[in-house]
């Protein structure tokens, strides 16, 4: 007796809307951040710094906080807009927001000594940020 096995074919592509590449990179970024940040605390120093009230060289405040949550919010934010806002409004947004992370991803290497780490952290960050802006500037236009 013989088991009927499925005829082998190939996959089904199907094409992913661009809000949703956006939106998946966009929390990619996210968790990121986010990943990095969290193992640094495992650096040595990194948590008698953060008792003593100092993260990074900066006393630790509420203002500071408040500029943190909202440097991260931004992409966090663009998870979201990504997916609800218009077209044309979705594109300029994620083009600016994504051109303005940029430096903002590269000063977090500025002066560390973990190279290694934070050049790593970077580069996967910059990648992340290099195809959003390639989804938003190639977004398809249908003709009028």
């Amino acid at each position: 007796m013989r088991t009927l096995q499925p005829a082998t074919t190939a996959l089904d592509e199907q094409r992913i809307p661009v809000r949703a590449k956006l939106a998946a990179a966009w929390t990619s970024l996210v968790l990121l951040y986010a990943y990095v940040d969290i193992l640094a605390f495992f650096k040595p120093g990194v948590v008698k710094d953060i008792e003593a009230g100092v993260v990074f060289e900066f006393d630790i405040s509420q203002t500071l906080f408040a500029v943190f949550l909202t440097l991260m919010a931004i992409p966090a934010f663009m998870v979201v807009l990504s997916m609800i806002l218009p077209a044309r409004a979705n594109r300029t947004t994620n083009l600016i927001v994504a051109s303005i992370q940029v430096p903002f991803a590269a000063f977090n290497a500025v002066g560390e000594s973990w190279r290694y780490f934070y050049g790593l952290g970077v580069a996967l960050e910059l990648i992340v940020l290099a195809l959003i802006l390639r989804y938003a500037w190639t977004w398809p236009r249908t003709a009028r």
